[in-house]
Parts: structure tokens; C-alpha cells; sequence
């Protein structure tokens, strides 16, 4: 069975990061979408929260699920049997840093593949950044992020 894993942040998950998710499980036999845990940030929205948020947007997509995981994602891959990473790419500025990532899991573990996918050009200015910034200043995201996420951050408060 072929397994890939898309691994991200997801805070939150846009309609760019859902075009990449349908586009690979129409590719592989399953998709993991990896939630991933990081100390180091301070995201909008709790893991569960993400976890949660991306399992209902893609419930019509019988051959993806949705888990956490922390630590190196290599380790992650070797654990699960996972085949290949798939990365999405906007621009230029994405695959130098998506390239430095894939070289060193390929240093950690040379069996890492990483495949990158270009999203949809609809889609190629969309971060979770920026909607994340334009949400706090009370522009509009409908559009921008899937209906469930829409109305869930519509019970967040703009902070």
C-alpha cells in the first residue's frame, strides 16, 4: 500500500492546503494528514482543535485521516510505514525551504522521500498566516479556508 504523509501545521487548514490533500489522495491509497505538535509556536487553534477542524473537511475523502505527531518527522514516517512526504509549494521562496527540509530527512533517513506538489494557482498567495492576519482585522476568509473552519473561527475572537 502506498502511504503518504502531509505533514503541516495547519492553523489553520486553508482551501489551499484541502487542494493538495484531494489532488494526493486521488494519487496514493492513503493520505495521512499530519497535525504536527510544536512547542514552539503559539497557533490560533489547540492540535485537537486542527485535528478536529481537518477531519470534517475531509470526511467525503474515505482514504485520508488526520493524526498529531511531534518530534522528527522521519522518526514519524519509519514508525508508520509511511512511503513518501508530500510537501505543497506556492512559490520559489517555498521549495528553497522545502528543499533543505527534504534534504535533511534524506541525511536522517535515505529512504525519506519527499515529492512536492504545486498548488492550484487559485491558491498560490494563500497562507495560514495571512489568513490568520486578515481574520484578526476583520476581513473577509470566506472563501479562503473550508466552510467548517469559516464557521469555527467565526466563534474565535479576533485577538
Amino acid at each position: 500500500m502506498k502511504t503518504v504523509l502531509y505533514p503541516g501545521s495547519f492553523d489553520p487548514v486553508t482551501n489551499g492546503h484541502l487542494d493538495i490533500i484531494k489532488r494526493a489522495s486521488k494519487m496514493f491509497d492513503e493520505v495521512t494528514v499530519g497535525v504536527l505538535v510544536n512547542s514552539q509556536k503559539s497557533p490560533m487553534f489547540t492540535a485537537d482543535e486542527r485535528t478536529a477542524l481537518i477531519q470534517e473537511a475531509v470526511k467525503d475523502l474515505p482514504n485520508v485521516k488526520v493524526v498529531q505527531f511531534g518530534g522528527l518527522l522521519v522518526d514519524y514516517v519509519v514508525k508508520e510505514g509511511i512511503t513518501a512526504i508530500v510537501k505543497g509549494l506556492r512559490a520559489i521562496s517555498d521549495f528553497e525551504m522545502e528543499l533543505q527540509m527534504a534534504s535533511m530527512n534524506k541525511k536522517l533517513n535515505d529512504d525519506a522521500e519527499t515529492i512536492f506538489m504545486m498548488t492550484a494557482t487559485e491558491y498560490s498567495y494563500l497562507s495560514s498566516s495571512l489568513v490568520k492576519e486578515v481574520f484578526r482585522f476583520g476581513g473577509e476568509i470566506e472563501g479562503l479556508v473550508p466552510t467548517n473552519v469559516y464557521q469555527y473561527m467565526h466563534t474565535k475572537k479576533r485577538v
